[in-house]
């Protein structure tokens, strides 16, 4: 059994797809946690390295178009919740991002 195969690979895949999407958060001028804002520069080449493996990694557990499918969901789904997950917990950053 190949070490891409199996429920490591989906594992692998699914933190891939999570760290990129804070990766790329990360790297957004929206980003509300100032903490984060500090990987700014490195959070876009970041985010989108790990978008790539984390492709990579799906196709290779479940084959290109479920594996391309998956990685959207997954990668989308962390996407619209980290901002959500950055208002719920108070620390806006007043960095224009919220309309103002």
């Amino acid at each position: 059994m190949s070490l891409l195969a199996g429920p490591l690979a989906a594992i692998l895949a699914t933190l891939a797809s999570l760290l990129s999407a804070a990766a790329l958060y990360a790297g957004s001028p929206h980003c509300r946690w100032i903490s984060w804002r500090r990987q700014r520069a490195a959070g876009t080449a970041l985010g989108l390295l790990l978008a790539v493996l984390a492709l990579v990694l799906w196709i290779a557990a479940l084959g290109v178009g479920a594996g391309l499918c998956v990685m959207l969901a997954a990668w989308m789904s962390a996407a619209i919740a980290l901002p959500y997950l950055a208002a719920r917990t108070g620390t806006a950053a007043g960095n224009g991002g919220d309309g103002h």
